[in-house]
This record gives structure tokens, sequence and C-alpha cells, in this order.
């Protein structure tokens, strides 16, 4: 059986314990109540999966150390990934003029649709953008991965994880706004978009067309390799993992039977993504919501129950952040556990938001970039300082011995004995929803390179399916560090790309903001034509009109040019 990952203690590398956003825990088993050896299990793949580490595990240990290599600064190791990572999202935020703040109250409309038309180029609305990103990162690393920086850190990394978690609302924004902006319409509606796009055209719009057709392609080989370990593999071994616990371990029917939970699992997937990016739309802006509705619902249980704690927790949280007595090399050791947690738990720099906002109905990039902001805004500050809260309030941080989610789920035990299945559902569903969404971004990063190969798609689909049941059935640790390694690779030619196009980035935003603040763009009317939050197809009527008004702008510009071209061959004919 595959071990449920609790506890951080026994990881080679803790840079490689945030080696992904979701999960954002590379952690091994250590708890004794979950401890179920993949040796109680002497089958066919446990021999595949011993062949598979003894061959992988060099490779991934090797490749790790590079990807993940630390700074030794004050006696602590800083992976050089996160300072990265970490320049990139201070830049932006302070480039673009602190728009996590000044730019909030432009998202909301934008957000419900009231700005973009159906009948605008694109495949999903803003808020199936937002719920198919937050889809990929609200997940085990809002969950297990708090409760491992607390552990790590003390109370004072859960400070730092919403600290970071703002930083991180610009880098998002960044990303959906040049992915809008670069993105390709076909001429049957689909689109295809990302950093490959913004990295390949938005270079060579500013004239360094070799350097970005060489960091696309980095970028989405990267990708393809890095979203199966991270979005697949992990996910149905966790997923399929926690259930056997939930039902009752070892004595568990599905015991031993991990290969069932993989083909549920699988069959859903199927169900879902071969219907493309609409379909995956539609699921997680139903699934998003409810399992973080769960999750949030659940939590403020906890916090009533310790009401009288909260002030408390807060103080710690505080103090702890800005100690110099901290668990791990004082104020910056402190730090760097939660500013990685926040970065890796947001996925803000990966490039992932580019590829989820592409997709959206709309004429203007920065729209997407206003919506965008929000997912660190609910992933790294709201979900992640309920479960420090949680945690804290509980007093089990300093108490308990368990790690990760075992920590989170012994918070969950003090209101009563069957409270943590509720956790088990929102990690599942966390886990089935990240599956959805990397596949997709799978897809259209292995649509670059493919020339946007329709085969070459369908057998992406297929094997990202059947991979599903291979990541339930085998645990497969060294696939999924080297491919995680891989996957924070996609890091670097992204946010260089960031950087280089850094002035057309503001430039979108701040055009935006005053066309707004001007009154030119106002909200579309009639209201039956606005994307919305639910359904965003038009009628014919709707789009027979739109291009009909097309046609009436293409044939105003022709006969304004006309008339230039006109008064132009008259003042050479006078000699003027």
């Amino acid at each position: 059986m595959n071990p449920i990952i609790e506890n951080s203690a026994q990881i080679h590398d803790t840079a490689v314990l945030d080696a992904f956003p979701i999960s954002a825990d590379r952690l091994t088993l250590s708890s004794p109540a979950a401890n179920i050896s993949a040796t109680t299990d002497i089958t066919a793949a446990g021999g595949v999966d011993q062949a598979i580490e003894s061959f992988f595990g060099p490779i991934a240990e090797a490749f790790s150390n590079v990807v993940f290599y630390e700074l030794p600064i004050g006696g602590v190791g800083i992976p050089l990934i996160v300072v990265w990572l970490m320049a990139a999202a201070v830049f932006l935020t302070i480039y673009l003029r602190f728009q996590p703040i000044t730019g909030i109250k432009y998202s909301v409309g934008i957000i419900r649709g009231r700005f973009t038309r159906k009948t605008d180029p694109g495949q999903v609305s803003s808020f199936q953008a937002l719920a198919t990103e937050l889809s990929g990162t609200v997940g085990l690393g809002n969950i297990a991965g708090v409760a491992v920086a607390i552990t790590v850190g003390g109370p004072g990394a859960a400070l730092w994880i919403i600290i970071f978690g703002f930083f991180a609302m610009t880098v998002k924004m960044a990303e959906a706004t040049l992915g809008v902006k670069y993105r390709k319409v076909h001429a049957d509606g689909t689109v295809s978009g990302g950093p490959m796009y913004y990295l390949r055209d938005g270079l060579a719009e500013i004239g360094r067309p070799k350097l970005g057709k060489f960091l696309a392609v980095f970028y989405a080989a990267t990708t393809v390799i890095g979203v199966i370990g991270a979005g697949n593999l992990f996910q149905a071994n966790q997923a399929a993992a926690i259930l056997v616990k939930a039902t009752g371990g070892e004595s568990s029917f599905l015991d031993g039977k991990l290969w069932l939970i993989g083909v549920v699992i699988a069959a859903m997937t199927a169900l879902v993504i071969l219907g493309g990016i609409k379909k995956i739309g539609q699921w997680t802006s139903k699934l998003t919501p409810m399992m973080a509705i769960l999750y949030f619902l659940s939590v403020i249980v906890i916090l009533v129950l310790n009401v009288g704690e909260i002030p408390h927790a807060f103080a710690l949280m505080f103090t702890g952040a800005f100690s110099p007595d901290g668990l791990t090399g004082g104020i910056i050791g402190v730090a760097i556990v939660g500013i990685q947690r926040a970065l890796f738990s947001s996925a803000a720099g990966v490039g992932s938001a580019g590829m989820a906002h592409a997709a959206s109905k709309t004429t203007k990039p920065a729209t997407e970039g206003f919506v965008a902001m929000w997912e660190p805004l609910i992933d790294s500050v709201i979900i992640c300082t309920l479960t420090s809260l949680a945690i804290i309030t509980t007093g089990l941080y300093g108490s308990s011995s368990a790690d990760g989610i075992g920590l989170t789920s012994e918070a969950f035990a003090t209101v009563t004995g069957w409270f943590p299945i509720l956790l088990t559902i929102c990690v599942v569903l966390f886990a089935f929803s990240t599956i959805l969404a990397y596949g997709y971004y799978g897809q259209q990063a292995l649509g670059y390179l493919t020339g946007n190969s329709k085969k070459a798609d369908k057998a992406y689909q297929v094997f990202w399916i059947l991979a599903v049941i291979v990541g339930a059935s085998m645990s497969l640790d060294s696939v999924i560090a080297f491919s995680d390694a891989i996957f924070f690779l996609m890091a670097f030619p992204n946010l260089l790309g960031l950087y280089f196009l850094s002035r057309i980035l503001r430039l979108e935003v701040l055009r935006l903001r005053k066309r707004i603040d001007a009154g030119v763009m106002r909200e579309i009317t009639p209201t039956e034509l606005q994307v919305g939050m639910g359904d965003h197809e038009p009628t014919a009527e709707q789009i027979r009109a739109a291009e009909a008004g097309r046609r009436r702008k293409r044939d105003k510009l022709r006969e304004v040019r006309d008339s230039l071209r006109a008064k132009k061959m008259e003042r050479a004919e006078r000699g003027d």
C-alpha cells in the first residue's frame, strides 16, 4: 500500500519538500497509525516500484540537488529557486504599483463577468478560469504543507505565508495578463495560450526572437514532464492512500486494491478531461467553491470551539515571525520556511495562470490579471491562515508528535471523532480537481511542441488517464521527485520572460484602470450579453449581432483609411 505522506523529518532536501505547489510537502511516512508499509503487499507492483526506484533514485536525487541548490546565509540554507521566485514577486508588486491593494476594487465586477461579452473570443468565463487555476493550487499544500511549516518554523512561519501570499498576487496577475495578450485563437474558437506563447511572441516583439523561441520550447518541455508527477501521480497516490486509511487502514476493503481506486478516479477524470477546457471549467467552477466552502466551514467549527485562543494565536504568529530565536535559524529561517510555502503553494511563478486564463472570454488582457490576483489571496492568505489558526488554537503545534496532514487531522479530531472524515473528503476533492487542471496544462504545453496536433492531444489525454491508475497503485517516489524538480525549472524561463515584458505588462494594467476610471470601459449592456459566472455561451442571434458589429467597425475603418489616403493624394497633387 502507498504510505500517506505526513512527515518532513526524513526528507533529503527541505526544498524538495515544497517541490510542487499542490501538495507543497514532499514528505515521507512517519505516523505509526498510518504506517502501512508497501512491504506488506508483496505484489508485482511492489517489484516494479523497487525496480523503478533503484533506477530513478540516484538520478532524481542528483537532479533535485541541482534544481533546489541551497545557498547558506546566516546558518540557513536558502534554495536559490526560492530567491528567484521571491525577487520576481517583490519586483513586480512594486513596479505595477501595488495592484493587490490599489487594484482589488476593479476585479470584483470583472470576476462577475460584467465587462466581457459572451461573443468575445475565448472558451470559458473569468470565474471558470479562476476556478480552474485554484483547483490546481488549493490542495494538500494548504492542509499538510501549512502544518509542516508551523512544525519546522513555528507559528511565525504562518505570518510569512500570508505576507508573501500578498506578493504572489502580482505574479499571478502578470502571468494571466500576458497569457491573454499573446494567446492564439483558432478558427474553430479554441484557444492556445500560456508562457510558451508570450515568451516566443512577446520577446520577438521587443527584438529578442531567438531567446524567446528557446525559452518557449524549454518551458513547454519542462511543463509536459513536470505536471506528470506534481499534478497526476502524486495526487492519485495520496488520494488512494488517504481513502484506505479513512476506511480502516489494513482492515479496509480497499487495502491491497489501490488499483481499483485508481480506476474509479481515472474514469471520472476521463469523463471530464476528454471534453477539453470547457468541460474542465464547468467541473472546477462547481468543485472548487464546494470544496473550499466545506473546508472553510469545517475550520470555522474548530475556531468557534477555541475562539478564546484566536487572539493569542495571532500574537504567536507575529512574535514568532520576527523573533531572533526562531526554530530554524531565527528570523531568516522562519521567513524562508513561510515564503517558500506561500510561493510554492500558490504556484506563483511557474506560469500555470497564464494557461488557465488564456482561455477566458475577453478582448482586454488585463481583465484576467485582475481576476488572477485573487488566487494567492484565497490560497495562501485565506485558506492557509485558516489551517494555521486551527493548528495553533488547538495547541497541537507544540504538543503533538504528528506532522503534515496528520497534525491537521488531529486538529479536526478535537471537534469529534468523525470530524476528520470531512478532511478526507476535502483532500480527495483537492486531488481530483488538481488532476483535471494539470492535465489541461500538460495538453497546452504539448500542443505548443507539436503544432497543436489533434492526435498528440488525444494520445496525451489517454496517457494522463492511465497515469492516474499507475499513480494510485505504485509509490514511484523517485519518478515524482524527478518530475517535481523539472516542474520548478518552469519558473526560470517564465520569470525571465516576465522581467523582459514588464513594460508591456505595466502598460496593459494601467491602461485598463484608466479606461475604467474615465468611464470609457463600462459594464456590458444588455446584461444578457455579459459573460457572467455561469452560462457564457452566446445565442445565435447574439453571434449574428456581434459579427454585424465587427463588419461595421471594419467598414468604418476602411472609410477612414480611404478618406485619409484621398486627402494625402490631393495634397500631393497640389504640391503641399
